[in-house]
C-alpha cells in the first residue's frame, strides 16, 4: 500500500510541475506539448485547466508524498 501512495505523490509532483510549466510557458506563447490541447477550448478554459493541474498535484503530493518515515 505505501507503494501505492508513494507513487500517487510522485504523479502530483509530476502534475503540478507540468501546469507550472504551461502557466510560465504559456506567457510566451509556448506549450507543453503534452498539454498543448489545453487551449482549443478557449483562453478562459485554459487557464482553468492549468491552475487546477497546479492545484491536485500539489494536493496529490502533500498527502501522498511522503512516506510514513519521513512524515
Amino acid at each position: 500500500m505505501e507503494h501505492i501512495k508513494s507513487k500517487l505523490g510522485k504523479a502530483g509532483l509530476v502534475v503540478a510541475a507540468l501546469g507550472i510549466m504551461s502557466i510560465v510557458l504559456s506567457i510566451f506563447n509556448y506549450n507543453v506539448r503534452i498539454l498543448a490541447w489545453i487551449d482549443s477550448w478557449g483562453s478562459t478554459v485554459g487557464w482553468a485547466l492549468r491552475i487546477l493541474f497546479v492545484l491536485l498535484g500539489g494536493a496529490l503530493f502533500i498527502f501522498f508524498g511522503r512516506t510514513e518515515e519521513e512524515a
